[in-house]
């Protein structure tokens, strides 16, 4: 079995890869990633603009369009100075599942970090459970090694303030940025929306990382459900109609923080850890450049 260790060298070498073929632009696989930030384009997301005859139609956002069936151009400005906000949430629902959400997410944000160091853009990470936890930032590849040590340290458990913690990431950022979001986005939509909208001069990705056993949630009888973040314990019967309510729910939240996403113009991917973490990171890296 693979070390952690030997688990990040693998995937930073995958990226390694995947950078290369970007530039070189070769494979048709990844035909459908259009440059960001990452990619060396220098361009973030400014606003949109009403789509009129001699527009070029390729920057018509078909997603505005199929919620509002108008023509909507999304607008680029260049912007040199790029910072990418990697934040990450370490709260006790994170700690779920083999292997945890939290480890999942991690590497998922690493990778994000790591193209955007490869790219000579800046990067900050933080974590969040009771509070902001900024990590401290380094130059170039000691800034990578040392968040690679941070994230094997950090105690996944504690209630989540999803709101005062992002509130206080927002406060850090002092220019137009890409914020790459690493949940498993477990709160009340109303809460997302309130939370989401104060990054609207941003470009912002929410990643929901959840384990594919809450997602089936193929248990029966009497079980013993135990509450990461508060820590309690509730002893209940699960039974099949309860099995598929819970199901039933879960789609449905997940669906809801899509729309809000979508809806503040910004992006959303739902992952599960049984996934192939590079599939993943590729998915997510294709929703934010499109």
């Amino acid at each position: 079995m693979k070390k952690k260790s030997d688990v990040s060298i693998d995937f930073l070498r995958q990226l390694d890869r995947f950078r290369l073929l970007l530039k070189k632009n070769v494979s048709s696989k990844y035909q459908g990633a259009r440059d960001t930030s990452f990619a060396g384009s220098g361009l973030t997301f400014k606003d949109y603009k009403d789509y009129v005859p001699g527009d070029d139609f390729r920057n018509i956002d078909w997603r505005v369009y199929g919620r509002t069936d108008k023509f909507y151009l999304r607008r680029y400005e260049e912007e040199r100075n790029v910072t990418v906000h990697i934040i990450l949430d370490a709260s006790g629902s994170m700690e779920f599942g083999t292997p945890r959400k939290f480890d999942y997410a991690a590497l998922l944000g690493i990778g994000f970090a790591y193209l955007a160091l490869k790219n000579n853009e800046k990067f900050e990470f933080s974590t969040f459970a009771e509070e902001l936890r900024p990590v401290r930032a380094r130059k170039g590849t000691k800034h990578l090694m040392s968040l690679l040590d941070y994230l094997s340290a950090v105690k996944v458990a504690g209630k989540s303030e999803f709101t005062a913690s992002l509130e206080s990431a927002k406060s850090l950022i002092t220019s137009k940025s890409v914020v790459i979001l690493l949940s498993d986005f477990l709160y009340s939509t109303q809460e997302i929306r309130q939370t989401l909208r104060r990054f609207r001069r941003s470009e912002v990705l929410c990643i929901q990382v959840l384990d594919p056993v809450e997602k089936a949630f193929a248990i029966e009888g009497d079980v013993i459900l135990r509450d990461a973040e508060e820590e309690t314990e509730l002893r209940t019967f699960i039974t099949r109609r309860v099995q598929h309510k819970y199901r039933q729910m879960l789609e449905e939240h997940t669906a809801e923080v899509k729309d809000v996403s979508e809806q503040l113009r910004h992006h959303f991917v739902s992952v599960t850890t049984d996934m192939d973490v590079f599939d993943a990171f590729h998915e997510a890296y294709v929703e934010l450049g499109r």
